[in-house]
């Protein structure tokens, strides 16, 4: 079997087959260098609660039952028939990668960005850009989830209470110059309504010189959001969070760094001549049921640069068939639905590129059960076979020397352990700061180290 991608859902997914009871081989994809996807390249670094999950799912790898070939991207590196000559079947966990589009006028003004961009930036990402342009005083984020809470918190945080944490250096040099006074982040629904979680919400109330605003007018409670606070003790925990923020008193917000929360607030146009110069979003009034209506009252908020913070989206993998409006891969429970409604053989998704970007990594498990359940199915009924007619040309071996056949130079579970042993040790030497490490950024680096190959010692 194979897997495509690395990151929590692809290993719990591995995980899951390789004790399903099938006599089974099974070798996991990924991309980039590197292992854990969402929770080494999507997971704020001052989170590190939230990256304990890497214990898990290293521990997972570690067993040496599942291989990792890291470094290779299916459609460019090889392609779906060549995996299907060479596996009885393959998953695809790709997950959503980009962001979510808001089409509103104005949103490719220059300083309007993705969050997804961002988070990949400040995660040392080694496919994105080494810089950012942080320019702005006043900042606008669109979104009322816990990623538009890592935006703003990241924006508004001063740069040496990171420090501690893994953050690339080219991030710290970055966020030094950052001039930001004040984050505004925009939601269109009440307080009851937003997605953040209790704990979440609660950090950004402890980020040092930051304070957090809120406006008693945007605090309506419909009989929609009543009963979202009866029944759902997140939702109460959250309100509450937001409502103690109302009785601070404005004498003691005293703060160099300021993070607003705008709630009923629609954003309905960015505003700029050449580059971003003010968000406009339109008052909204809550309808009884927790959904809203335009008040036809708009508000003008002078910023210099806006992030979308609306969610993730798939992207599209060769050779397989894709919503592009929900940006997944067509598919039912996890069983790929090719162009003419039939099943793809032998094809399977899991996570985000299945269901889309919905729920929390935790999550993912029970979606992986569902989808190896119906790939033991398959199996069980023999209508799992790889193509090849060779049966030399089939499993892993095979595999990797088709690879080097063709250059690729991938990496291996061996090689992860190479990489993290040198972050860890580049964190034990940073200038006298106790850190866990010092992530490795640029992608010809990590992949020479995964290789045990000479480098020229280039971080980022």
């Amino acid at each position: 079997m194979a897997l495509v991608g690395a990151g929590p859902a692809g290993i719990y997914a591995a995980d899951i087959l390789s004790k399903s009871g099938l006599e089974v081989s099974i070798d996991l994809f990924e991309r980039l260098p590197a292992p854990f996807g969402l929770v080494r390249y999507g997971v704020a670094p001052d989170h590190p609660r939230i990256k304990q999950i890497i214990v898990a799912l290293y521990k997972i790898l570690q067993r040496g039952d599942i291989r990792l070939i890291g470094n290779v991207d299916v459609g460019t590196d090889v392609t779906l028939d060549e995996l299907q000559r060479h596996y009885d079947a393959v998953i695809f966990s790709t997950g959503s990668d980009r962001d979510a589009s808001l089409n509103i006028p104005g949103v490719d003004l220059p300083g309007s960005y993705g969050a997804a961009d961002f988070v990949s930036w400040y995660d040392g990402h080694p496919d994105v850009p080494r810089t950012w342009p942080l320019e702005a005083t006043e900042v606008a984020v669109v979104g009322v989830g816990n990623v538009a809470l890592d935006v703003a918190r990241m924006l508004a945080k001063h740069p040496e209470d990171l420090m501690v944490t893994e953050i690339p250096e080219n991030v710290a040099e970055g966020l030094r110059r950052n001039p930001v006074t004040d984050v505004h982040v925009f939601g269109r629904r009440g307080p009851a309504q937003v997605k953040f979680t209790p704990l979440e919400l609660r950090e950004l109330g402890k980020v040092p010189d930051v304070d957090v605003v809120v406006y008693d007018e945007d605090f309506q409670f419909d009989e929609g959001s009543e009963e979202a606070i009866r029944s759902s003790n997140q939702t109460k925990q959250v309100v509450k969070t937001l409502m103690d923020w109302t009785l601070k008193e404005e004498a003691d917000r005293t703060a160099s760094r300021r993070i607003h929360l705008h709630f009923l607030h629609r954003p309905v146009e960015i505003l700029g001549n050449g580059k971003v110069e003010a968000i406009r979003t339109e008052r909204t009034e809550l309808t009884g049921d927790g959904s809203v209506r335009g008040t036809g009252e708009f508000v003008d908020t002078p910023v210099q640069a806006v992030y979308r913070a609306v969610g993730y989206f798939g992207s599209p993998v060769a050779g397989l068939p894709f919503d592009e409006r929900s940006g997944v891969i067509p598919n039912t429970e996890g069983r790929v639905i090719g162009d003419d409604g039939e099943y793809l053989a032998g094809v399977y998704a899991t996570g985000w590129i299945k269901r889309g970007p919905v729920g929390l990594i935790g999550s993912t498990k029970s979606d992986a059960q569902q989808t190896v359940a119906h790939l033991v199915a398959d199996a069980q009924a023999g209508l799992l076979h790889a193509r090849s007619d060779d049966d030399g040309d089939v499993g892993h071996d095979a595999m990797l020397a088709a690879l080097e056949a063709t250059g690729v130079r991938y990496t291996t579970w061996e090689g992860w352990e190479l990489l993290d042993a040198f972050e860890r040790s580049l964190g034990e030497k940073f200038d006298g700061i106790e850190r866990e490490r010092v992530k490795v950024v640029h992608r010809e680096t990590m992949t020479a180290i995964s290789r045990g190959e000479e480098h020229d010692g280039r971080l980022l």
